[in-house]
C-alpha cells in the first residue's frame, strides 16, 4: 500500500500513457541509481519507482490483432 503522501503522484502517473510513464519511471529509477546511499534528496523515491513501475506493468497491453477488412456498405450479401 502506498503512503500517503505518494498517493497524488501515483494518481497523477496512472493517467499517462506507456511512452511517457516509462520515460519518468526509466529517468526515476537511472536517478536512483546514480545516488549515493545514505543521500535521498527526493522522499520515497525508491518507492515511488515501485509504484511507477507497478502502474507501467499494470498498463502494457499485448498488441491487437489485426482486424478483418471491413465490408463496403454497398453491397448486398444473399
Amino acid at each position: 500500500m502506498a503512503t500517503p503522501l505518494l498517493l497524488p503522484m501515483l494518481e497523477w502517473a496512472r493517467k499517462l500513457r506507456y511512452p511517457t510513464l516509462f520515460k519518468l519511471t526509466a529517468a526515476l529509477f537511472i536517478f536512483s541509481i546514480l545516488l549515493p546511499p545514505g543521500l535521498d534528496p527526493i522522499p520515497f523515491l525508491d518507492e515511488l519507482v515501485f509504484g511507477l513501475g507497478t502502474i507501467l506493468l499494470a498498463n502494457w497491453k499485448r498488441r491487437k490483432d489485426p482486424e478483418p477488412p471491413a465490408i463496403e456498405s454497398g453491397s448486398r450479401l444473399r
